[in-house]
């Protein structure tokens, strides 16, 4: 018993990633091509990819939306776990790294359920709702620049359905967020979104210790 969350060491990461994520083939593949990258602590933990199947096919989302997609696993998590009818819109601006995207989502079959927006996601956000879109996403993840992340926020809760759920990561930020003293811009911006995001009525929160802190944030 315990009235305070188990910190985990590396031992019990690897109990807890060997009984609990079931990844397949290709998204293994893809997470260790990722881990040879040098910017690999951008890719979000197995284990978060095995939250995000069961967030997503808890609330059965169809309609989904990525903020920052990098080498496409969570993508593929989400992709594969929303099933064939599923439409995701993906965010990014990097060509190198959505290449290897779309190899691993070919090679998964699910290529064609993810819709991949090349420019930066503020004018994609924009162009949703200017298309009619507002209302109709059921589940979001924000993963991308840090001193965009209120503008993002408010833009995919616009494009949110009541009931709907958005994912913000590094919301714990290797714990710097607590650390007054910690003035780096990612930081301070980081420590700002979680302040006024404790304060939007127009949302129920929940802060998860996992991974880097993730943020889930269900539309009212």
């Amino acid at each position: 018993m315990s009235d305070t969350t188990l910190g985990l060491d590396e031992a019990l990461r690897q109990y807890l990633l060997e009984v609990s994520v079931q990844e397949g083939p290709v998204a293994l593949a893809l997470r260790e091509h990722t881990a040879a990258l040098p910017e690999h602590y951008m890719q979000i933990s197995p284990e978060q990819g095995q939250f995000f199947r069961m967030l997503i096919r808890l609330i059965n989302a169809q309609r989904i939306l990525e903020i920052g997609t990098y080498t496409g696993y969570s993508a593929l998590c989400m992709a594969q776990a929303a099933g064939e009818r599923a439409r995701l819109v993906c965010c990014d601006v990097s060509v190198e790294w959505t290449d290897i995207a779309q190899e691993f989502w070919n090679r998964a079959g699910v290529r064609d359920r993810i819709d991949l927006r090349l420019a930066p996601a503020l004018e994609t956000l924009e162009q949703l709702r200017e298309a009619g879109e507002s209302g109709t996403f059921d589940f979001a993840f924000i993963d991308a620049d840090k001193g965009n992340y209120w503008a993002y926020y408010e833009g995919t809760l616009e494009l949110m359905r009541p009931g709907g759920l958005i994912a913000v990561d590094n919301t714990l930020w290797s714990g710097r967020v607590a650390d007054p003293s910690e003035k780096e811009p990612d930081t301070v911006a980081i420590r700002e979104f979680n302040q006024k995001l404790s304060e939007d009525a127009r949302v129920q929160i929940c802060l998860v210790p996992i991974g880097d802190g993730l943020t889930l944030a269900r539309k009212c």
